[in-house]
């Protein structure tokens, strides 16, 4: 409370940690398969008769926390998870309040904590459903190894959310497709997790004509029900290939009359579509099999291999000017008496010894580059120093 009082520009930054969205959408606008859907329904069977089990059947007076009603969406992208929480709160004819992750955390310690617990409090104050969307940036797992402050901050925000999530008694939905990376402690917090399946042929089909207008020029031999037997996409991906096979369309030679929207078109979309989920499957350590085409798998490797090269001799350059740099200061310290000289030369070969395990690191791939003229400086302040201690002594 002081802190605030000391610092009124956190509090002003907290009124932009959400983003007010009045619902547009329904439930009539989303299409999903049966089983979705009947888990949605029966959410909203839950919040419809929250006050007769809580209140009038009295087991808000055994249960005193808990009783906020946590949804988790999960399920693969482009499956409606984002468009059915704008629809849940239509149905319940409340704001919906999706909260803002490039606000909530903060570079002063302590601050990213207040900003979640007043996102639950605007949300309680404007009797909104809130919503986390990619829930998963703050729901993730807590962090065993606390070496700095950063893991302790993401463990501290984790903690906070967990305690207000527990004491909220209103209704709080987290959308995810990495719903393996949520902390095990929001298990028994959220009440219900809903899957949210890829639609199947039929639903398939409504949705490629759910993306259309009525006033799209469709040519006579569009099969969507031939679209949706032959490719396997989520709705998101759907909404993607419509657009793409219009541009390919409106592309074009030809008179913008004349033109209309062809199967062809929305083919060639449809397969642009997923050979781009394709690559972004892929990785450099794809294990053998897999489908990456072989010149991607080139180029990736082939640049992998350049910058070790070039981190390799980074560090042989670095290596030989440090070399030369104690050399210089051998000689210098052979004015000195043999004891000081020993001393000197004893330094050189622990040096020496340490220059030796660098470039067997260099050798097993775990140099990571340094400025040659950082480590000169440190080494000629060091030597420097010593020199002067010596004789000075």
């Amino acid at each position: 409370m002081l802190w605030d009082l000391l610092n009124p520009q956190a509090v002003e930054k907290r009124k932009g940690l959400v983003e007010w969205i009045t619902p547009q959408k329904t439930f009539d606008d989303v299409i999903l398969p049966a089983r979705t859907r009947k888990q949605l329904r029966d959410a909203l069977t839950q919040i419809d008769k929250h006050h007769l089990i809580f209140e009038q059947w009295g087991l808000g007076r055994r249960h005193t926390t808990g009783l906020g009603l946590g949804f988790n969406f999960a399920g693969p992208p482009g499956t409606g998870k984002t468009l059915c929480a704008e629809a849940l709160a239509s149905a319940l004819r409340r704001p919906l309040c999706r909260v803002k992750y490039s606000q909530l955390e903060s570079m002063w310690a302590g601050e990213s904590g207040k900003n979640v617990a007043a996102v639950f409090a605007e949300a309680k104050k404007q009797n909104a459903v809130l919503f986390f969307d990619e829930a998963d940036a703050i729901a993730s797992r807590r962090l065993t190894n606390m070496a700095g402050g950063y893991e302790r901050e993401a463990n501290q925000i984790i903690n906070i959310l967990l305690k207000e999530l527990e004491e909220y008694e209103g209704v709080v939905i987290f959308a995810t497709n990495l719903a393996t990376n949520f902390d095990p402690a929001f298990e028994r917090r959220i009440r219900t997790h809903i899957y949210f399946e890829l639609p199947g042929p039929d639903e398939r089909r409504q949705i490629w004509l759910a993306q259309l207008s009525d006033r799209t020029p469709l040519a006579d031999d569009v099969d969507f029900q031939a679209l949706a037997e032959q490719f396997e996409l989520a709705g998101g991906d759907i909404k993607n290939a419509v657009l793409k096979a219009a541009q390919m369309a409106a592309g074009e030679s030809g008179p913008d009359a004349d033109k209309r929207i062809h199967q062809r078109h929305f083919i060639a979309a449809a397969e642009e579509v997923v050979d781009a989920r394709r690559v972004m499957q892929q990785t450099i350590f794809e294990e053998e099999g897999g489908s990456l085409p072989g010149m991607y798998q080139n180029a990736l490797v082939q640049s992998r291999i350049e910058t070790l090269e070039t981190a390799l001799q980074e560090s042989h350059a670095e290596t030989a000017e440090l070399r030369s740099l104690v050399d210089s200061l051998y000689n210098a310290a052979k004015s000195m008496d043999e004891t000081y000289t020993r001393r000197i030369h004893g330094l050189e070969e622990a040096a020496t010894s340490r220059w030796t395990a660098l470039e067997d690191r260099l050798r097993r791939g775990t140099y990571l580059p340094v400025p040659s003229w950082a480590v000169a400086s440190a080494f000629l302040v060091l030597f420097a120093g010593l020199i002067a201690a010596l004789v000075l002594r």
